[in-house]
């Protein structure tokens, strides 16, 4: 049995859907995602501990806060690469951004290899199951464009303005950083 349980974001930003298979969160998306009603329509909704765990979290990074927390989750139906993928992920500090080219060249070097194709790391990138904790929203393209998002673009843009990050090229990045 799966269950789902929404979050009411706050002004500025879609809601945001998780999903668990009763003891670990594995979804996390904005519910404004291609497919993802769909996808959960049959999910019970319930509020299990991690949502709770997850709403906390949600909590204090939409209060502008790095949690020092993560909620257990699991990821399901993943492949090696992906798992590499997204483990590189989570290693770009807050309020910062990295693109695709270096993700890929990172793994490449760990494999030996002289190179990797970035279009792979994005599909890899866009199948991210844990959204914004696992931070998808900080991968930019090569010229500092903020590139597509699952979640949507203005969503992508608000994370990476909450976070303060300049690194982005765009005006609504680099405007309401320096309107602080």
């Amino acid at each position: 049995m799966m269950f789902k349980w929404r979050y009411e974001a706050p002004e500025g930003f879609d809601d945001i859907l998780m999903c668990s298979d009763g003891d670990v969160l594995t979804g996390l998306s904005f519910a404004c995602s291609s497919g993802l009603e769909e996808r959960i329509r049959d999910f019970r909704e319930r509020k299990l501990p991690v949502f709770r765990e997850t709403c906390r979290w949600l909590d204090c990074y939409f209060g502008g806060e790095h949690p020092d927390f993560s909620p257990q989750y699991s990821i399901l139906g993943s492949t090696p690469f992906r798992d590499e993928v997204l483990c590189e992920l989570v290693k770009i500090p807050y309020g910062t951004t990295t693109t695709y080219g270096k993700i890929a060249a990172a793994i490449a070097r760990r494999h030996g290899n002289g190179k990797m194709s970035a279009q792979a790391v994005g599909g890899a990138v866009g199948w991210n199951p844990i959204g914004i904790i696992i931070p998808c929203h900080r991968v930019i393209g090569a010229d500092g464009s903020p590139t597509g998002y699952g979640g949507g673009m203005r969503n992508k843009m608000a994370l990476l303005r909450l976070e303060g990050s300049t690194s982005c090229k765009s005006s609504l990045v680099g405007r309401t950083r320096s309107a602080k």
